[in-house]
């Protein structure tokens, strides 16, 4: 599968912030994994998708009031009934610079909330796209044998 890119934006407003004025890690939390949440659901059905994991989030200068940021997300890696998705967040006003970065792994399941398989290939074509693969690969394998100890 084709390795598609989305994006969304937000303004960030008075409620968005935190004592210092900036933007509240919460909130962008929040955003995050909506933003990767549009990406998986691009792929699968979005009533069967479950955000199972934030596999870091971290900041590289703070935003602020009025600043609008764009997350970008796009699935990086499919195990059996995951997806890990890379999310990125810069401000509009200086889209060279990345704010925010780290992966998202969510995971396909069934009417019961049990993983299933959803059938999806990824087929990284750029060098950047196999490097994300494979850092995504890493961050699936503690969670695949966490799933199977758990059975």
């Amino acid at each position: 599968m084709e390795i598609k890119s989305f994006s969304t934006y937000h303004l960030i407003k008075s409620e968005d912030l935190n004592h210092h004025g900036t933007l509240f890690a919460g909130r962008s939390a929040e955003w995050f994994v909506e933003a990767g949440f549009v990406a998986a659901a691009s792929i699968v059905d979005a009533r069967d998708v479950i955000c199972l994991k934030i596999h870091g989030m971290q900041f590289t200068k703070p935003m602020k009031i009025g600043q609008i940021a764009c997350y970008t997300s796009r699935i990086v890696y499919a195990g059996k009934s995951s997806l890990v998705s890379h999310t990125k967040m810069c401000a509009i006003q200086d889209k060279e610079s990345c704010i925010l970065e780290g992966f998202l792994t969510f995971v396909h399941v069934d009417s019961n909330n049990k993983p299933k398989p959803h059938g999806v290939t990824m087929s990284p074509a750029t060098d950047e796209e196999k490097q994300l693969y494979e850092e995504a690969k890493q961050l699936a394998k503690p969670i695949a044998a966490e799933a199977v100890q758990k059975k």
